[in-house]
């Protein structure tokens, strides 16, 4: 396992993230404690040192898993954990981005990891209300009281993310140091703002649903298709295949047959070539992982044991390619870029 900073930060992590969404039962399809602790021994055995969970994850059996797991190796542990989401249908203030909800998140997360600090606190969603000045000074006095250490911001547009910053940087107020995404072969949209925005600003980045729930092992196929499944079923089915299923179609699946064939051809699983793919691109810090059992994490982990060569990325990258759009594709055409820079090519900073 190897180790590299988060963004613009001194703190450590290692490559692999261990996701923990799937510890607990209470959403139906998750893991009992038992599969939980061999699934938490071997990460730790692999040399893996970051955990990722939420204050809503299984309805908080999630946090209560890791509290309880991490406490005796807590100080070799980087935990992460997020707020945001609602933990108590009908009222209003129990979810959301507001300092109400964040103080009263982080003093139950803290409880429930049997803490005194969080090393990385995660703003899960935009609930696009808050000020983004409240969001930031509410984290800011938690970083000063001790609670906090180090935070990060999930599934928020490129925009609003450099605005926080920006304004974190202009007040004396802490940043984010890292970029919770989802990204896969099977999502790439990301690559259009949100990663160029990270690098840019020197945010880690810890890619969630590396495997696109599972598509990107090559278990589904056309016969899979099928209508957009209820949120009842979204949250309950034990394999969430209604919500893959929805999502499913022929270009999604021919990347899942083109990482089929590159597995062939490398001797790995499709899962590890998938993960691998991902742990190769530029700027990703993390790849957070979310196995349901101890063998699919042990076969999670092979994708730290060896590299995808240059053809089979290029051909991986080919099949899963995403138009850039406008601005992007305009800028970067061969006529702008004429009358940019006179026909001179110019290297770009490293």
């Amino acid at each position: 396992m190897k180790y590299r900073l988060l963004g613009n930060s001194g703190l450590r992590v290692s490559e692999l993230c261990l996701g923990t969404m799937t510890f607990g039962k209470a959403w139906g399809w998750g893991a009992d404690n038992n599969e939980c602790r061999k699934q938490f021994d071997l990460y730790l055995e692999r040399g893996g040192n970051f955990i990722d969970t939420a204050i809503n994850y299984t309805n908080g059996e999630s946090e209560t898993i890791v509290g309880e797991l991490a406490q005796p190796k807590r100080d070799q542990l980087v935990l992460a954990t997020k707020y945001t989401l609602n933990t108590r249908p009908g009222d209003p203030n129990a979810g959301g981005n507001q300092r109400k909800n964040m103080i009263a998140s982080v003093e139950k997360s803290l409880k429930a990891l049997r803490t005194d600090r969080i090393d990385l606190y995660w703003v899960h969603v935009w609930d696009q209300l808050t000020p983004i000045e409240e969001v930031m000074r509410g984290l800011d006095d938690l970083v000063r009281a001790g609670k906090v250490l180090y935070v990060g911001i999930s599934d928020y547009p490129a925009w609003k993310v450099a605005e926080a910053n920006t304004l974190a940087k202009l007040r004396g107020w802490t940043p984010f140091v890292a970029l919770q995404i989802e990204h896969s072969l099977a999502q790439r949209d990301v690559e259009r703002d949100l990663l160029p925005m990270a690098r840019d600003l020197g945010l880690g980045v810890t890619p969630w649903g590396p495997l696109a729930s599972g598509l990107l092992t090559g278990k589904y196929s056309k016969a899979d298709i099928g209508p957009p499944p209820s949120i009842q079923q979204m949250m309950t089915s034990p394999d969430r295949k209604p919500m893959v299923a929805s999502g499913l179609t022929e270009r999604k699946l021919a990347i899942a047959e083109e990482v089929k064939k590159v597995a062939k051809a490398v001797g790995r699983t499709p899962a590890q070539v998938a993960l691998r793919w991902l742990m190769q691109r530029p700027g990703i810090t993390s790849v957070i992982l979310g196995a349901r059992t101890s063998e699919q994490l042990k076969d999670n982990l092979g994708a730290a044991e060896f590299e995808l060569a240059g053809d089979h990325i290029a051909a991986l990258d080919k099949i899963s390619a995403i138009e850039l759009g406008f601005p992007h594709a305009f800028i970067n055409g061969p006529m702008v870029q004429q009358l940019i820079h006179g026909g001179v090519r110019i290297e770009p900073r490293v």
